[in-house]
C-alpha cells in the first residue's frame, strides 16, 4: 500500500522492488559500497611535460639548471654595475668639462658621452640576454658566449693599466665572465637552449 504521489521524493514511498536500492540509501541486506577515492573533488588533469617538470626519460631539462641561475644572476648583477658606472662617468664627464676650456672640454665631452651611451647599451643587452634565459633559443646562447669572451678581455685589459683598482675590477670581472662562459659553453647549457617548447 503506498501514500501520496509515487514521484515525490519527500513523501512516504511504497514497497521497493527486491535488489533495487531506495531514493538515495542502500537497500537493506546489500553491502554498501564505498564512495571513490575522488569524491566530490574535480580530478587534476595528468601531468604533462613541460615546463616546471622534471626530466622525462629523453633527458630533456624542464627547469634551469643551477650554473644558469647563478649566470643569470652575476648578469644582471653586471648590468647593474655598469649603469651605475654610466652615470658616475657622467657626472665626473660633467664636472670636468665644466672646469676645462671651451675646446678641450667640448671634445672630452664628445668623448665622454660616446662612452656613457656605450654602457648603457651594453647594460640593456646584458638585462635582454639574461632575461632572455628562460625562453631563448641557441642564437642567446651564442651571444652570451660571445658577451662573456667581452667581459674576460676587458679584465685581461684592466690588468695592464697597472693601477690596483684596475687589477681587483679585473680579477671580479674575470671571475665573472668566467661563471657565465662556463654556464653556457657545458652539456646542460646546450640542452637548456635547444629543448622543445611546449
Amino acid at each position: 500500500m503506498s501514500f501520496g504521489d509515487p514521484n515525490n521524493p519527500y513523501g512516504q514511498q511504497g514497497q521497493q522492488p527486491q535488489g533495487q536500492p531506495g531514493y538515495g540509501y542502500p537497500q537493506q541486506g546489500q553491502p554498501q559500497q564505498p564512495p571513490p577515492a575522488n569524491y566530490g573533488y574535480p580530478q587534476a588533469p595528468p601531468v604533462q611535460p613541460g615546463y616546471g617538470y622534471p626530466s622525462g626519460p629523453t633527458g630533456v631539462p624542464q627547469s634551469m639548471p643551477g650554473l644558469m641561475t647563478a649566470a643569470r644572476v652575476l648578469m644582471y648583477i653586471m648590468a647593474g654595475f655598469q649603469i651605475i658606472g654610466g652615470i658616475i662617468f657622467a657626472i665626473a664627464l660633467a664636472a670636468v668639462s665644466d672646469v676645462a676650456d671651451s675646446d678641450s672640454g667640448d671634445a672630452l665631452a664628445g668623448i665622454g658621452f660616446i662612452g656613457v651611451v656605450l654602457l648603457l647599451v651594453i647594460a640593456g643587452v646584458t638585462i635582454f640576454l639574461a632575461l632572455k634565459f628562460s625562453s631563448g633559443g641557441t642564437a642567446i646562447r651564442v651571444c652570451t658566449i660571445v658577451y662573456a669572451s667581452l667581459i674576460i678581455l676587458g679584465s685581461l685589459a684592466n690588468f695592464t693599466s697597472g693601477q690596483a683598482t684596475g687589477a681587483v675590477g679585473g680579477i671580479i670581472s674575470l671571475a665573472i665572465g668566467g661563471i657565465i662562459l662556463a654556464s653556457m659553453v657545458n652539456a646542460q647549457a646546450s640542452a637548456w637552449f635547444n629543448r622543445p617548447r611546449y
